[in-house]
């Protein structure tokens, strides 16, 4: 599997590590932004808390739970973005994802407001 097919894929892993370097794993929908692979979270979360002490992470293709499927495993670091990024990361998974992702982010945004989510872009990191 390539960095541009796992973009493309339904879910994936997205690996992120404790202050101590124990990884955790998150199941996430995933969407392509050119080189880019972007993920739409709430902002609370534990992985984005993560990603602001440590960017690096792996994406990995998964089932919805999480089982990685088998493939490579991919370096990347990790960028928290900003309102505008944010709301191109809604309308890349809204596209992606048909009808299921419009309905959640728009019900998402509804109740949570603008601020209720948060994009985050992953650059590839090939390995040294």
């Amino acid at each position: 599997m390539t960095w541009n097919e796992l973009g493309a894929s339904k879910f994936a892993l997205l690996t992120t590590y404790k202050k101590d370097g124990t990884p955790v794993g998150t199941p996430v929908w995933v969407a392509p932004d050119g080189d880019r692979i972007v993920v739409w979270t709430n902002p609370a979360t534990w992985k984005v808390k993560r990603i602001r002490r440590n960017p690096e992470v792996t994406l990995q293709a998964s089932d919805a739970r999480g089982r990685p499927k088998a493939g490579e495993v991919f370096a990347g670091t990790a960028t928290i973005l900003d309102a505008d990024g944010t709301q191109r990361v809604r309308e890349l998974v809204s596209r992606k994802y048909g009808i299921i992702g419009a309905l959640l982010i728009k019900s998402h945004k509804l109740f949570r407001g603008a601020d209720g989510s948060v994009g985050i872009a992953i650059a590839h990191r090939p390995p040294e």
